[in-house]
Protein backbone atom coordinates (compact mmCIF):
# COMPACT_ATOMS: atom_id res chain seq x y z
CA UNK A 1 0.00 0.00 0.00
CA UNK A 2 1.34 3.43 -0.96
CA UNK A 3 1.95 5.79 1.96
CA UNK A 4 -0.08 9.01 1.68
CA UNK A 5 1.91 12.22 1.66
CA UNK A 6 1.28 14.60 4.53
CA UNK A 7 1.81 17.65 2.30
CA UNK A 8 0.67 17.93 -1.31
CA UNK A 9 1.46 21.01 -3.37
CA UNK A 10 2.19 23.01 -0.21
CA UNK A 11 -0.99 22.08 1.68
CA UNK A 12 -1.33 19.66 4.59
CA UNK A 13 -3.52 16.79 3.46
CA UNK A 14 -5.38 16.23 6.70
CA UNK A 15 -6.04 19.42 8.63
CA UNK A 16 -8.40 22.35 8.91
CA UNK A 17 -7.67 24.96 6.21
CA UNK A 18 -8.68 28.62 6.37
CA UNK A 19 -6.87 30.52 3.60
CA UNK A 20 -5.48 33.91 4.61
CA UNK A 21 -5.19 36.80 2.17
CA UNK A 22 -2.04 37.89 4.00
CA UNK A 23 0.68 36.22 1.96
CA UNK A 24 2.61 36.68 -1.26
CA UNK A 25 4.83 34.68 -3.56
CA UNK A 26 8.26 33.61 -2.39
CA UNK A 27 11.21 34.85 -4.40
CA UNK A 28 12.52 31.26 -4.44
CA UNK A 29 10.26 28.45 -3.23
CA UNK A 30 13.26 26.11 -3.35
CA UNK A 31 14.88 28.14 -0.57
CA UNK A 32 12.55 27.09 2.27
CA UNK A 33 15.15 26.42 4.94
CA UNK A 34 13.97 27.74 8.33
CA UNK A 35 11.13 26.89 10.71
CA UNK A 36 10.02 29.59 13.16
CA UNK A 37 7.96 28.78 16.28
CA UNK A 38 5.68 31.51 17.67
CA UNK A 39 2.85 31.85 20.17
CA UNK A 40 -0.36 33.84 19.96
CA UNK A 41 -3.47 34.37 22.07
CA UNK A 42 -6.35 36.69 21.26
CA UNK A 43 -7.23 38.52 23.38
CA UNK A 44 -3.93 38.18 25.27
CA UNK A 45 -3.95 35.29 27.75
CA UNK A 46 -7.32 34.01 26.47
CA UNK A 47 -7.78 30.91 24.36
CA UNK A 48 -10.46 29.80 21.94
CA UNK A 49 -13.10 31.98 20.38
CA UNK A 50 -11.93 31.94 16.76
CA UNK A 51 -10.27 35.34 16.98
CA UNK A 52 -6.95 34.07 15.61
CA UNK A 53 -8.74 32.82 12.49
CA UNK A 54 -10.37 36.24 12.11
CA UNK A 55 -7.05 38.04 12.68
CA UNK A 56 -5.19 36.03 10.04
CA UNK A 57 -8.04 36.62 7.59
CA UNK A 58 -8.16 40.38 8.20
CA UNK A 59 -11.66 40.09 9.69
CA UNK A 60 -11.00 40.87 13.37
CA UNK A 61 -13.82 43.05 14.74
CA UNK A 62 -12.27 45.93 16.74
CA UNK A 63 -15.47 46.34 18.76
CA UNK A 64 -15.22 42.91 20.38
CA UNK A 65 -12.26 43.71 22.68
CA UNK A 66 -10.18 46.84 23.44
CA UNK A 67 -6.99 45.01 22.39
CA UNK A 68 -8.49 44.31 18.97
CA UNK A 69 -8.74 48.07 18.35
CA UNK A 70 -4.92 48.19 18.33
CA UNK A 71 -4.33 45.25 15.99
CA UNK A 72 -7.36 44.76 13.74
CA UNK A 73 -5.77 46.47 10.73
CA UNK A 74 -2.49 44.56 10.90
CA UNK A 75 -1.85 42.28 7.95
CA UNK A 76 -0.22 39.18 9.41
CA UNK A 77 -0.47 35.44 9.03
CA UNK A 78 1.30 32.21 9.78
CA UNK A 79 1.45 29.04 7.79
CA UNK A 80 -0.16 27.08 10.63
CA UNK A 81 -1.67 27.38 14.09
CA UNK A 82 -1.82 24.61 16.67
CA UNK A 83 -4.59 25.31 19.17
CA UNK A 84 -4.67 24.18 22.81
CA UNK A 85 -6.36 20.89 21.84
CA UNK A 86 -3.66 20.14 19.24
CA UNK A 87 -5.86 20.94 16.22
CA UNK A 88 -3.79 22.22 13.31
CA UNK A 89 -5.14 24.94 11.03
CA UNK A 90 -3.27 25.92 7.89
CA UNK A 91 -3.68 29.49 6.61
CA UNK A 92 -0.97 29.82 3.96
CA UNK A 93 0.48 27.33 1.48
CA UNK A 94 4.00 26.39 2.59
CA UNK A 95 5.32 27.27 -0.86
CA UNK A 96 4.14 30.86 -0.41
CA UNK A 97 5.39 33.55 1.96
CA UNK A 98 3.31 34.04 5.11
CA UNK A 99 3.75 37.32 6.99
CA UNK A 100 4.81 36.02 10.41
CA UNK A 101 8.37 37.08 11.15
CA UNK A 102 8.39 40.83 10.50
CA UNK A 103 11.76 42.53 10.90
CA UNK A 104 14.04 39.53 11.34
CA UNK A 105 17.45 38.04 10.66
CA UNK A 106 18.92 34.52 10.77
CA UNK A 107 22.65 33.86 10.37
CA UNK A 108 23.08 37.34 8.89
CA UNK A 109 20.27 36.97 6.40
CA UNK A 110 17.44 39.50 6.68
CA UNK A 111 13.71 39.05 5.95
CA UNK A 112 13.16 35.55 7.32
CA UNK A 113 9.66 35.38 5.79
CA UNK A 114 11.41 34.88 2.45
CA UNK A 115 12.81 31.48 3.41
CA UNK A 116 10.86 30.28 6.46
CA UNK A 117 7.72 28.50 7.55
CA UNK A 118 5.93 29.97 10.56
CA UNK A 119 4.00 27.90 13.10
CA UNK A 120 1.95 29.58 15.82
CA UNK A 121 1.08 27.79 19.04
CA UNK A 122 -2.00 29.08 20.82
CA UNK A 123 -0.39 30.18 24.04
CA UNK A 124 1.46 32.87 25.93
CA UNK A 125 4.55 33.55 27.99
CA UNK A 126 2.53 32.95 31.16
CA UNK A 127 1.27 29.37 30.72
CA UNK A 128 2.76 26.04 29.67
CA UNK A 129 1.78 24.55 26.33
CA UNK A 130 -0.39 21.44 26.29
CA UNK A 131 0.58 17.84 25.68
CA UNK A 132 -1.68 17.82 22.61
CA UNK A 133 0.19 20.82 21.20
CA UNK A 134 3.58 19.14 21.60
CA UNK A 135 2.31 15.97 19.93
CA UNK A 136 0.83 17.90 16.98
CA UNK A 137 3.92 20.09 16.68
CA UNK A 138 6.15 16.99 16.59
CA UNK A 139 4.09 15.39 13.81
CA UNK A 140 3.83 18.64 11.85
CA UNK A 141 7.55 19.34 12.15
CA UNK A 142 8.52 15.85 10.98
CA UNK A 143 6.17 16.21 8.02
CA UNK A 144 7.61 19.61 7.09
CA UNK A 145 11.19 18.36 7.42
CA UNK A 146 10.42 15.39 5.14
CA UNK A 147 9.08 17.66 2.39
CA UNK A 148 11.46 20.59 2.95
CA UNK A 149 14.80 18.88 3.77
CA UNK A 150 16.73 22.14 4.12
CA UNK A 151 14.90 22.54 7.44
CA UNK A 152 17.02 20.63 9.94
CA UNK A 153 16.87 20.73 13.76
CA UNK A 154 19.61 23.37 13.67
CA UNK A 155 17.37 25.54 11.49
CA UNK A 156 14.36 25.53 13.83
CA UNK A 157 14.16 28.66 15.94
CA UNK A 158 11.84 30.77 18.03
CA UNK A 159 10.64 34.18 16.96
CA UNK A 160 12.85 35.59 19.71
CA UNK A 161 15.93 34.12 17.98
CA UNK A 162 15.32 35.99 14.71
CA UNK A 163 13.89 39.18 16.27
CA UNK A 164 15.78 39.57 19.56
CA UNK A 165 14.71 42.49 21.70
CA UNK A 166 11.47 42.75 19.74
CA UNK A 167 9.87 39.33 20.34
CA UNK A 168 9.99 36.73 23.14
CA UNK A 169 7.98 33.85 21.70
CA UNK A 170 7.69 30.94 22.02
CA UNK A 171 8.52 32.05 25.56
CA UNK A 172 9.72 30.69 28.85
CA UNK A 173 7.39 27.68 28.95
CA UNK A 174 8.29 26.23 25.59
CA UNK A 175 10.28 23.03 26.23
CA UNK A 176 12.96 23.16 23.54
CA UNK A 177 14.78 20.08 24.87
CA UNK A 178 11.67 17.93 24.72
CA UNK A 179 10.61 19.25 21.31
CA UNK A 180 14.02 18.75 19.66
CA UNK A 181 14.31 15.26 21.17
CA UNK A 182 10.80 14.38 19.95
CA UNK A 183 11.43 15.44 16.36
CA UNK A 184 14.63 13.41 16.19
CA UNK A 185 13.07 10.20 17.54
Amino acid sequence: MKKQKCIEQGWLTNCRQIPSPHFDERLDSGDISLLVIHYISLPPEQFGGGYIDDFFQGKLDPKLHPYFEKIHQMRVSAHCLIDRQGVITQYVNFNERAWHAGVSSFEGREKCNDFSIGIELEGSNEQPFTEAQYQSLQRLTKCIMAVYPKITPERIVGHTDISPGRKIDPGQYFDWGRYLKDIQS
